[in-house]
Parts: C-alpha cells; sequence; structure tokens
C-alpha cells in the first residue's frame, strides 16, 4: 500500500511538473483523487481538463494560476492532465484542450466566460453564490437566467442541430478572440430575441475542432446558416450580414421567412389542435359564423384570408385556428368572443394566460392593423377567464360543404280533439 502510495506521488509530481508546480495554487487532480476532493466534496470547483504540449493551455497558465490564488479560501481551482487520463477525461466529455468546466458535486457545467483572472473569479463567486441559495431553497438575489445561447460540442452537435427542424445559427469563436469577445453581448441579445423562432448556438472552436474542420472555420467568429427542415451539406450557409444585435435578427428574419411554409389554419375539433395552438408564442384564434349563416363559399373566403394574413406573420411562429360558432363554448367565454357576433378573433398566450380581442372590422386589413399592434406590443390584453386555458369539446370536423337544416317532422293532428273555444 505503501508503495502504492509512493508510485503514485512520483506520477502525480512528474505530470504536474508540465505546467503547474507544488508552489502553485492549483490542485492537481487524478483518477484517484477527483471524486474524494470534488464530485464528493462541498466546495465549488473550476477544472482544468488540459495537455502539457497544448499551446493554448500553456497560454492559459498564468491568468489560471492568478485566479486559483485570488479564490483561495472562496472556491477551488484545479487541473487534470488529461493527455495522461485520456479515459477518465472522456467520462466528462473532453475532446480538446483546455477543457474548463465548474462543478458543483457531481453537477458540472463548461466554463463559458473569457480566460481571464477575473472571468475565472467572476465565474466561481457566482456558483458559490447559486449553491448558497440553492440550499435555502432560493434562487440567487440579481442572478439573471441562463443566456439564450446554446452551448454546443462536438458530441451534441447532430441532435441538437442537425437533426432538427429548426434554423439555426452558430457561432464558431475562439475564447481569446477579440472579435469574438465583441460579438457576445450581440449574440446574447440576438438570441433572446429570435427564440422561439431561430435558435442561435455557440461552439469553441479551439475545443471542438472536429465540427469547425467539417465546416472549414478558418477563422473567429466565423458564422454560419443551418436551415430549417432536413439538414445536407448544400444546405449550410455562410452569414454575411453586420454584427450587431439589430443586423443578426434582420437577417435571420429575412432567411427565416424565404425558408418557413405559411402556418396551416386548423379548426378545433379535440384538445390536441387547441394544445399545439397554446405551444407557440401566440395562438391566433379566430371563430366563424355557423354554417348555416354563412355557407361553405362564405366560409372558405374566411379562411383563405386567413391563410394570408399567416404567411405575412410566418415568420412570428405564431399558431392559427378556428372553430365554428358554438361548437365551442368553453373556448369562446374564456376569451371573451361572440358577444360582437361573429366572425370573432382573439389572440392568446397561453403561458402567460392573457388575451387581446380584435375589436375592429373582422377584414384584411382590420385583422393586419390588430396583429401589427401586437407585434409591436401594443393593445390591451385581458386575463383568460377561469385562469386556464379551457377545455375542448370534441367535435367533427367540417366537411367542406354547405350545411343542411334537419328534416322537418310530420305532426299528426288526427287524434287531437279540438273545441272550438281552443282555436
Amino acid at each position: 500500500m505503501l508503495q502504492w502510495y509512493c508510485i503514485g506521488i512520483l506520477v502525480l509530481a512528474v505530470g504536474s511538473q508540465a505546467l503547474y508546480d507544488s508552489s502553485s495554487d492549483v490542485v492537481q487532480l487524478s483518477p484517484s483523487n477527483f471524486e474524494r476532493l470534488v464530485t464528493n466534496g462541498d466546495e465549488v470547483w473550476i477544472v482544468e481538463f488540459y495537455a502539457p504540449w497544448c499551446g493554448h493551455c500553456k497560454n492559459l497558465v498564468p491568468e489560471y494560476k492568478k485566479a486559483a490564488r485570488a479564490l483561495k479560501g472562496v472556491a477551488k481551482v484545479g487541473a487534470v492532465d488529461a493527455d495522461e487520463y485520456k479515459e477518465f477525461a472522456q467520462k466528462y466529455g473532453v475532446s480538446g484542450f483546455p477543457t474548463i468546466k465548474i462543478f458543483t458535486g457531481s453537477k458540472h457545467t463548461p466554463y463559458q466566460g473569457q480566460r481571464t483572472a477575473e472571468a475565472f473569479v467572476d465565474s466561481a463567486i457566482k456558483a458559490a453564490k447559486d449553491k448558497a441559495y440553492s440550499n435555502l431553497g432560493k434562487k440567487a438575489s440579481g442572478s439573471s437566467d441562463k443566456s439564450d445561447v446554446i452551448t454546443l460540442t462536438d458530441e451534441n452537435f447532430k441532435e441538437m442541430v442537425l437533426d432538427s427542424d429548426d434554423m439555426w445559427l452558430v457561432e464558431f469563436y475562439a475564447p481569446w478572440c477579440g472579435h469574438c469577445k465583441n460579438l457576445e453581448p450581440h449574440w446574447a441579445k440576438a438570441a433572446t430575441e429570435l427564440k422561439g423562432k431561430v435558435k442561435l448556438g455557440a461552439l469553441d472552436a479551439t475545443v471542438h475542432q472536429v465540427m469547425a474542420s467539417r465546416y472549414q472555420v478558418q477563422g473567429y467568429p466565423t458564422i454560419k446558416l443551418f436551415t430549417s427542415g432536413k439538414k445536407t451539406s448544400d444546405s449550410v450557409e455562410d452569414y454575411n450580414g453586420g454584427r450587431t444585435s439589430s443586423d443578426i435578427v434582420t437577417w435571420a428574419l429575412e432567411k427565416l421567412a424565404e425558408n418557413v411554409p405559411a402556418p396551416e389554419i386548423i379548426q378545433v375539433t379535440d384538445e390536441a389542435a387547441m394544445r399545439a395552438c397554446s405551444e407557440k408564442p401566440l395562438c391566433v384564434v379566430s371563430v366563424l359564423p355557423h354554417i348555416l349563416d354563412c355557407g361553405a363559399l362564405c366560409r372558405n373566403q374566411y379562411l383563405t384570408m386567413l391563410a394570408r394574413l399567416a404567411d405575412k406573420y410566418k415568420t412570428k411562429m405564431w399558431g392559427w385556428v378556428w372553430a365554428e360558432a358554438g361548437a365551442q363554448l368553453s373556448l369562446e367565454e374564456a376569451l371573451e368572443l361572440g358577444g360582437f357576433g361573429y366572425p370573432a378573433m382573439a389572440v392568446v398566450n397561453a403561458k402567460k394566460l392573457k388575451f387581446s380581442t380584435l375589436r375592429g372590422s373582422f377584414s384584411e386589413t382590420g385583422i393586419n392593423e390588430f396583429l401589427r399592434d401586437l407585434s409591436f406590443g401594443r393593445g390591451q390584453t385581458a386575463p383568460v377567464r377561469g385562469a386556464e386555458m379551457p377545455k375542448i369539446a370534441k367535435t367533427e370536423p367540417w366537411d367542406g360543404k354547405d350545411g343542411e337544416l334537419p328534416p322537418e317532422e310530420d305532426i299528426d293532428l288526427s287524434d287531437v280533439d279540438l273545441e272550438k273555444d281552443e282555436l
């Protein structure tokens, strides 16, 4: 046992000589101590997986040591020679050097900040604060939600991007790249503005070199568009727009308009139809006159008009549904429809349980003005009645034909004896 321990110390010392020596505040980690110190420990850890021959790893050493010294007594800073412990590093998804992760017990997340001492300190303190508040069962005050930019790797790229039907803009970046750092806040803002329409991702091309090589990334940042639907090598385009958030949003929406088909106007005949619409950012609900009040030609004219408007607003990624007057009374009551007659329209945000009702004319011009105001955040809203989305009745879909009156029943008066004074 003693002999094994001595050999372990010797290996540790030899490995540490490459980048971090015993005088450093960076803790040298290995498979033999990682579980005890990191995943089973109570401290927040920043862990670098490095290779002694890696140029980027060598460049990182001064800042990493400085961060370790500054975080003494606050958080731990460690390093693993992933070149020596290849299988162990692969367990944590390490495929390039340096890979840096933040550990809070067994939970770990990729480090996304700049490679400076200050950035390491900020990330460690934030992780420690989040951990402390989590122990209180609360969210850290002043902490913001995660960025809407999705972190991509060689391992998740196929599943997240290539196998999805969504449109993606992917930034291939290098952490040390000045232009990448300047782009970062604009990229994050654009990701938030495009949420639900176009997904924005970021891949560290210095670490995840398989995908960077596949898409011939030769400079930083390089931005690629992966169109919606089935992805092929021919469907990948270079981004050639500006570098401000508004430039990115405008360019993405123009591409979206080119690739996204107009949404279908779906009749609400069951829960599934309404649920699908409610999962969209907004759901446009129309209630059309009963087929006996407005025949097939009249109804199709309304549906054609709605289809034109849906095509016009298709980049909003809204859902569009319709129901026949009286067929979905709970839906009409919840959205306060029908009081002004039919046809009628309301737009509902199912997540916030708020809606806005069309008060103008049910015409292409009137609806367009209504939807335009909503898209700019204007217009009055009201809470959905009952504080929940209404139950949907199961009905038969329209067959596309005119309505038929129920057959009249003949009344047999032969057995009825009417007295004169009853006439």
